[in-house]
């Protein structure tokens, strides 16, 4: 009776053949500008909004909007109610302890919400004064 050998394949072989899947890291930040007495307010959303960690020299840059227009277009907010809008950036380094959210626009009036502590969702819900 013969005999059976299994084959050996080479580990560097079935390396390789092991799906590679890559985590694709973000961070969701869901924001609130406070209700206005005021009809006909505007706001908007420049691509220059980033999560900045000072201590890392890290920006996570903006990759997607929600309920809200990106420069150069406007989104109105209706009076006496807070509105709510998302903004979904790239992911942050491992390390990231803290960091700030900061419109960098070249005019007055880009929104920052600073020292945003780090949870293990990468989930946040923040006020913009």
């Amino acid at each position: 009776m013969a005999t059976i050998t299994k084959p050996e394949i080479i580990q560097e072989v079935l390396q390789s053949l092991q799906p590679k899947v890559e985590e694709e890291k973000q961070v969701i930040v869901h924001c609130c500008f406070p209700a206005t007495f005021f009809e006909g307010s505007l706001i908007r959303i420049w691509k220059s909004t980033y999560l900045i960690d000072d201590s890392l020299d890290h920006k996570s840059s903006l990759i997607h909007h929600e309920n809200i227009s990106l420069f150069p277009y406007w989104t109105e907010v209706p009076p006496f109610k807070d509105f709510w809008f998302t903004l979904i950036f790239s992911g942050l380094p491992k390390e990231c302890k803290t960091f700030d959210l900061q419109e960098v626009i070249p005019e007055e009036g880009g929104f920052l919400v600073k020292n945003i502590k780090r949870n293990g969702t990468d989930v946040y819900r923040v006020k913009l004064t």
